[in-house]
């Protein structure tokens, strides 16, 4: 896993620990350290700890005006045994609420497992509440990581599958990302 790094072609485009109104403002990566692990797994310096033992992020694009953010993330995101939901709502979620953003395109083919808690989908539900006509769209999940998701109703709250996991962002512009999305989660919320 640590030679899996953060998407770095937008860099010219937006870096979180250079921008004020970023949770990650001042935030400083090792360059040559590998500083964080999950489980025993040393994870490359470039991603950002959220203070979650098995989830960690990088926030590669963020637009306050058209107010939404790309985050790509890594991991296990384990709600049963770290509250991983609670921690990424609370510690960098309800930041970017308050700068504007309540749209979310988060990266998640680097999301290894995914275990629940009943209980947390509570935040999952909060969080959509907090948006106010925004949205959390989840792109390429693995198909096992879809179907536990699924499976315990968290797609009710985020809007995941069909052709949102198998997305090629890559290629494109942050904002032509971003208008591709919001365009299949309204065809999606319309029906």
């Amino acid at each position: 896993m640590h030679t899996l790094e953060p998407y770095f072609n937008w860099r010219n485009l937006y870096i979180a620990s250079e921008d004020p109104q970023s949770p990650f403002f001042g935030y400083q990566n090792s360059e040559v350290h590998f500083t964080d692990q999950i489980y025993n797994f040393l994870i490359h310096p470039q991603w950002d700890n959220i203070e979650s033992e098995t989830l960690f992020l990088k926030v590669i694009f963020a637009d306050y005006k058209d107010g939404f953010a790309v985050i790509e993330l890594i991991g296990e995101w384990n709600d049963l045994l770290h509250n991983d939901i609670m921690t990424l709502k609370r510690n960098i979620i309800e930041l970017m609420i308050e700068e504007g953003i309540n749209k979310y395109i988060l990266i998640c083919e680097n999301v290894f497992n995914f275990h629940t808690d009943l209980d947390a989908n509570d935040y999952y539900e909060e969080w959509q509440d907090e948006l106010e006509e925004g949205w959390i769209a989840v792109l390429n999940l693995r198909d096992h990581v879809l179907t536990e998701m699924s499976k315990y109703g968290i797609d009710q709250y985020l809007v995941m599958g069909g052709k949102l996991n198998d997305m090629s962002w890559r290629t494109r512009h942050p904002k032509q990302l971003f208008e591709k999305i919001d365009e299949l989660v309204m065809r999606r919320l319309s029906i």
